[in-house]
């Protein structure tokens, strides 16, 4: 915790129960539900002291609004269920069929040195704002979709089938969306296909993509901006990520250049 304290500039009071964040109203978190907080991560690693702050800094933002005003800066999230800054169990409302893509609650304009990201809302602090996550939810599923519908319609213009980010959410949250998954899939004949090895970016034309690229983006990618490693399977209702396996950079090395006309618009080759 005192490194948490000093690293991220986290003004606390330690007890023999928890800590206390400063500031009012007071914030007490237990010493039980920062150990929930790491979610498995070790507390002296660089990566465990992170997430607790993220955790920490998100209980003071919330606790600083009125309900009103988290009502009006609710907004939806989605993350792979092992990305680096989920928060952890009993953060999502929603897990996409697929075992891919968890969904859950974040808050814009909460961070004051930074209104425009979205701050992921830990179970606990809702709870003691006093706040029913499950109606926030129903209010982000609908915005969800509706941002869903307009990604699905700005693809159909795009032949390249590139996914960007809509409103507060970026593509790995918008692939959430029922609306978007549904066009994905239909203009494939019922199963799509998705690269999006960021969070801000993403693929439907596969066929104009190399194979290597995918993961070689996502490993390109700053941990905390990673989307998915390999290439997502979609359906109406599901979101499956590939098998692990292969080795698509050979595929790419070993693809001559291509001498027709109508074969050269292709990414890569």
């Amino acid at each position: 915790m005192l490194g948490v304290s000093v690293l991220h500039d986290l003004d606390i009071e330690p007890n023999r129960q928890g800590v206390r964040l400063t500031g009012t109203p007071r914030v007490f978190v237990s010493w039980v539900e920062c150990r929930r907080a790491l979610d498995g991560l070790h507390p002296e690693t660089d990566a465990g002291r992170a997430r607790l702050a993220r955790w920490l800094q998100a209980r003071r933002w919330i606790a600083d609004r009125s309900r009103l005003e988290l009502v009006e800066r609710v907004r939806p999230v989605g993350l792979p269920h092992d990305h680096g800054l989920h928060p952890g169990p009993g953060w999502a409302r929603t897990h996409v069929l697929g075992d891919a893509l968890d969904l859950g609650l974040g808050f814009v304009d909460l961070d004051p040195a930074d209104p425009d990201r979205v701050v992921l809302a830990p179970p606990s602090a809702l709870e003691a704002a006093g706040i029913d996550a499950s109606v926030l939810w129903c209010h982000a599923r609908e915005e969800l979709e509706r941002l869903g519908s307009l990604a699905a319609s700005r693809l159909g213009t795009d032949r390249r089938g590139t996914i960007r980010p809509l409103g507060d959410c970026d593509v790995v949250t918008l692939l959430g969306a029922r609306t978007l998954r549904a066009a994905i899939a239909t203009a494939s004949g019922g199963l799509g296909n998705v690269v999006a090895p960021m969070l801000r970016r993403g693929w439907t034309q596969l066929a104009l993509v190399d194979p290597a690229f995918g993961p070689a983006a996502w490993e390109a990618t700053t941990p905390l901006e990673r989307g998915f490693p390999r290439p997502l399977l979609v359906t109406r209702d599901e979101l499956v990520m590939a098998s692990a396996g292969g080795r698509p950079e050979d595929l790419a090395l070993r693809d001559a250049v291509s001498s027709v006309t109508w074969d050269r618009d292709v990414l890569y080759r």
